[in-house]
């Protein structure tokens, strides 16, 4: 299984590409902190490059620039190949299938809805099948539920998960 998460800032603006085939990419890297600070020393971050594609890639330039705190799924891709000097490089990157902002709008630079919206990440945000992102959606709230909204389960029997 190849799964990566991950959350961290943009370390500078994403440039929108397109390959000779007209397919839209874009190329950025991300800061993420490390969980463990040893005592005495500043919080240490790793910084990773990140591969988007199609509409992926469109919605990271559209809705994220330098500073921008995401949360990003996606699998690790490894290759090679020979710099100009003739020496073997080896590259590591992620390719990201899913991405959430990570704060809320008044704390973004960009135009776009509130905290917890994301790009197939589920039923808010932007769907893939679509050409722009969908209307922010208010969050369900369940304060004005009531007691008969449940179903309740007899004690007797197991527990459906």
């Amino acid at each position: 299984m190849n799964n990566v998460s991950l959350i961290g800032r943009l370390v500078a603006d994403p440039e929108l590409r397109h390959t000779q085939s007209g397919v839209a990419m874009c190329r950025f890297r991300i800061a993420v902190d490390r969980s463990f600070v040893k005592p005495g020393e500043e919080r240490q971050a790793d910084f990773i490059d990140i591969v988007a594609w199609q509409q992926r890639a469109e919605f990271v330039c559209k809705y994220f620039s330098k500073g921008s705190k995401i949360a990003l799924t996606g699998e690790i891709r490894t290759g090679s190949y020979t710099d100009k000097d003739g020496n073997k490089r080896n590259t590591f990157e992620v390719w990201a299938n899913n991405f959430e902002f990570c704060e809320p709008k008044r704390d973004r630079s960009t135009s776009y809805g509130g905290s917890g919206r994301s790009y197939e990440g589920g039923s808010t945000g932007y769907d893939s099948r679509q050409s722009s992102p969908s209307a922010p959606q208010a969050p369900t709230s369940y304060s004005s539920g009531s007691a008969g909204d449940f179903e309740d389960l007899p004690m007797d029997e197991d527990l459906p998960f």
